[in-house]
């Protein structure tokens, strides 16, 4: 009698045990009488969000070789806020953006920047910065590795 009920408790886990797809690579998931197609989520869609002391929540999203969308929150004195994005050696490009709310308050921003490496081996880094209202400096430099 025994043996009968450990049977079938073996049995019935056995047939009720999901397999885990975590990390393999196959397409479809097959049950006894359906097909389900898995969705998987490319590695560069998952953001990773930088911040410091005047820049929070900051986003990169590639959209394409050369262009990337920048999206985050700053708190700057008078909601205008400057990047530039550097090879390591030299400024490729700068510009200057605006958030949706001055200092105190977080406003948001999102912006479009498109920029082409002069050296193929190179990494392009975005650098968001407030310039100081007394002397011009940068200040708060926010490094963004660009991929």
């Amino acid at each position: 009698m025994k043996r009968i009920i450990l049977l079938l408790v073996i049995l019935f886990t056995a047939c009720n045990k999901k397999e885990l797809n975590v990390g393999k690579t196959n397409d479809t998931v097959k049950t006894s009488d359906t097909i389900q197609l898995k969705k998987t989520i490319p590695l560069d869609t998952i953001s990773k969000k930088y911040s410091n002391e005047r820049f929070r929540n900051v986003t990169v999203e590639k959209m394409s070789d050369n262009k990337f969308r920048v999206r985050g929150e700053g708190q700057i004195f008078e909601a205008s806020f400057n990047w530039s994005v550097e090879d390591g050696h030299n400024e490729l490009k700068k510009g200057y953006e605006m958030t949706d709310a001055g200092a105190p308050e977080w406003g948001k921003f999102d912006f479009i920047l498109d920029s082409v490496k002069d050296k193929e081996n190179s990494t392009l880094t975005l650098i968001l910065f407030e310039t100081s209202a007394k002397d011009g400096s940068r200040q708060h430099e926010l490094p963004i590795i660009l991929f």
